[in-house]
């Protein structure tokens, strides 16, 4: 493989006017594409298979208000008056009139018809209806809603807007994803000590990523893609694409320093650096479109839309960035006696990360439980993990449906924003089942409303309305959830099932919840089988699958301290402190796998080569440290910088996401790969590079670091430096 990714660089060093033409179309092409498709995002969660999802789909036919999107419009009377009044019935009448027209609209319901006027007589609801789910609601249609409530505020009525047919919340690119651009320049800047060099990983990943977003915004419009898979798909390719970048140049760069022409610089930078780039990214890929097994199409959607991102980047990084060093020449060979020439050719010891190897391989065991108890300590709180999707109770504080949901949940409790919807249906067209099963949901606990069952289109099939005591995302709602399975499920003569926003959620999370251990036994297995074939080692993935998973338990920890129990969570602008968004787990180990494999293989590959030189343990790793740990910091700063850009959005779901993957890097890379992993290596020595003749014999080779030839100086045979 080394030798075809050598060609390539070669081609696109020689062709690079070609190579860049090529590109340049490609983006114009899937930018026109997206445009003239005119797709749309879909933010649907469904679940293939659950109970919740067949009836919500068998309601869709028979009852199209009770199974499609609603808007719900919150009235609020001014201190000392009634909803009631004459002037105010008026005008929410007229509000709800004006509400119906809106693009979709298939029904309005007044507060009266839905009995939603607060025991105070103060605050009254309208729901407007909507036909299919909230993908189907345009934009146009919720401003209408929303405009439509101009004739009430006139009158002196408080209204916001909300209801199922609005998000938690949507990611607005600000200034905090430039400042993350900002940081990334800076790290470039001080480690290559050239501007043209630390805007070549920026003009690549970005340019990457232009193609990604483009072309998933081409695809929305055959399939459902959502604006949370394009987010992180956005995410996660700017971050790869950056550090893909840092590791080729890196090594370009110090191959120029030691002499070596451009175009054979770059082959070379490709057949070694560029083999760890396309191990590394097809971990990342291979984990991430892992999620769609799972089974839920927004996950799948997700995975593959981030994978589709990882592989643009290792493209781009292989031949874009080959171009672009063409066009640079010999302007990217550091100037002599500068530090960056220093750094790239230096022979000696005497640098921060030998030093740093130094530091943590001199008591290897103090370090070994000094790093591993705290990040024990920092995942203890993931004990406590529960989840769920996030609704508008997530919203940012300030939007319209975050204060109708507050509202709602105030004036008639917090259960009234995620009512139950049980769906009896009695073959033999007797519609008292459905009165059994509504007296059998009355008895349950948790309780606080049932509603007289309503028939549907379908002969035989009527709707039980429950309102349940407890918040949407609350254990009791769970439980209550199941009991009206178990009990009304057992109902002669009737088929129940329990749907709704609520339910799905229940089942998403549910599902989510029991494919983490199964996924994560994939991740680590594969992990194991690929370290194995890449060090020729049973030691190495052991400590490295073992060692995965400590970063994984601290990321999620922290993330359920912030999220869940609310630890300086207003630092970061959490709106709701609660369960954790269902997929960030699942999403977390995919992706935090592939770039810890990106560390682990820039890091131990280069004291593996030092090991197979020198044969003295203790050397090889100071040796190998010090020749990748520069870059290796560089590449982890970078991507905790990008990810945590976009922490202070006001998308429910990436926050927590963007937030879980920037702690999950900076523990992974400085904690685990430059800290622990030497540490370890450092208490096995030479038991660390053992490997069974027999499975040696039989296993094939995998080399990741391109042809080595004896002639060339060492700093040509480091995977990479800087």
């Amino acid at each position: 493989m080394s030798a075809l990714l050598g060609r390539i660089g070669d081609f696109a060093f020689r062709r690079r006017g070609l190579v860049v033409s090529i590109w340049a179309f490609l983006l114009i092409a899937v930018v026109g594409g997206a445009a003239l498709a005119g797709g749309r995002l879909d933010d649907r969660f469904t679940v293939p298979g659950a109970e919740s999802q067949r009836a919500l789909d068998t309601l869709s036919e028979t009852a199209p208000d009770a199974a499609g999107a609603n808007a719900q419009l919150v009235f609020t009377a001014p201190a000392g008056h009634l909803i009631t009044e004459a002037p105010y019935r008026t005008a929410i009448q007229h509000t709800l009139e004006v509400a119906g027209t809106a693009p979709g609209a298939i029904g309005v319901t007044a507060p009266q018809q839905a009995g939603a006027v607060s025991q105070d007589q103060r605050t009254a609801i309208g729901v407007v209806h909507f036909d299919g789910d909230r993908s189907k609601v345009t934009s146009a249609a919720r401003d209408a809603v929303e405009r439509s409530g101009e004739t009430a505020r006139e009158a002196g009525l408080d209204v916001s807007v909300g209801g199922s047919a609005y998000g938690a919340g949507e990611m607005k690119p600000g200034v905090t994803e430039i400042l993350g651009l900002g940081v990334a320049v800076l790290v470039l800047l001080i480690t290559f000590g050239s501007l043209v060099a630390a805007g070549m990983p920026i003009l690549s990943a970005v340019f990457g990523i232009a193609v990604t977003v483009g072309g998933l915004s081409a695809l929305s419009a055959a399939v459902p893609v959502s604006s949370t898979a394009l987010t992180l798909a956005l995410m996660l390719g700017l971050a790869v694409g950056i550090d893909y970048a840092l590791f080729i140049l890196s090594r370009h760069r110090s191959q120029l320093a030691a002499g070596l022409t451009p175009r054979e610089s770059a082959r070379r930078a490709n057949e070694t650096a560029g083999s760890a780039v396309v191990f590394a990214g097809t971990t990342v890929i291979i984990a991430l479109a892992a999620l769609s097994v799972i089974g839920i199409p927004f996950l799948t959607v997700m995975g593959l839309a981030a994978s589709g991102a990882v592989l643009i980047a290792v493209a781009v990084a292989l031949t874009l960035l080959p171009a672009l060093a063409g066009f640079a020449g010999a302007r990217l060979t550091p100037r002599a006696g500068s530090r960056a020439h220093r750094r790239a050719t230096a022979t000696g010891a005497d640098s921060m990360g030998a030093r740093w190897a130094r530091l943590v391989t001199a008591r290897p065991l103090v370090t070994v439980v000094a790093v591993a108890g705290a990040l024990i300590l920092l995942a203890l709180p993931a004990a406590s993990l529960r989840m769920a999707l996030p609704d508008n109770g997530s919203a940012a504080a300030a939007t319209g449906q975050r204060q109708a949901y507050d509202t709602i949940a105030e004036k008639f409790g917090p259960g009234f924003n995620g009512p139950l919807v049980v769906v009896v249906d009695a073959p033999n067209g007797d519609t008292r089942a459905a009165a059994t099963v509504a007296d059998t949901v009355c008895g349950l606990p948790d309780v606080t409303y049932v509603a007289p069952p309503q028939p549907t289109q379908r002969a035989g099939q009527s709707l039980v309305m429950v309102v349940p005591a407890s918040t949407p995302e609350s254990q009791q709602t769970t439980d209550l959830v199941h009991a009206i399975r178990d009990r009304a499920g057992a109902v002669p003569g009737a088929d129940v099932a329990v749907t709704g926003d609520t339910a799905v959620t229940i089942d998403v999370s549910q599902r989510l919840s029991a494919s983490l251990v199964p996924f994560l036994g994939i991740v680590v297995g594969l992990s194991l089988v690929l370290l194995v074939l890449v060090f020729r080692s049973i030691a190495v993935p052991v400590k490295a699958a073992l060692t995965f998973l400590l970063s994984v338990a601290a990321a999620l920890g922290t993330t359920v301290a912030v999220f869940q129990w609310g630890w300086a969570a207003d630092l970061i602008g959490v709106s709701k402190v609660g369960p954790v968004v269902s997929f960030l787990p699942i999403i977390l180990v995919g992706v935090l796998f592939g770039l810890a494999m990106d560390y682990q293989v820039f890091l131990v590959s280069g004291i593996r080569e030092q090991w197979l030189h020198r044969r003295d343990a203790g050397a090889s790793i100071i040796e190998g440290t010090r020749h990748n740990a520069r870059v290796v910091t560089a590449a982890a700063t970078i991507m905790v910088a990008v990810f945590a850009s976009f922490v202070p959005t006001d998308d429910a779901m990436i926050k927590p996401i963007a937030f879980a993957l920037a702690v999950g890097v900076l523990v992974d890379a400085f904690a685990v790969r430059l800290t622990l992993v030497p540490a370890v290596l450092a208490l096995l020595g030479r038991r660390a590079w053992w490997l069974p003749r027999r499975l040696d014999r039989v296993l094939p080779t995998l080399n990741i670091e391109g042809p080595q030839e004896d002639s060339e100086p060492e700093p040509q045979r480091e995977l990479a430096t800087v």
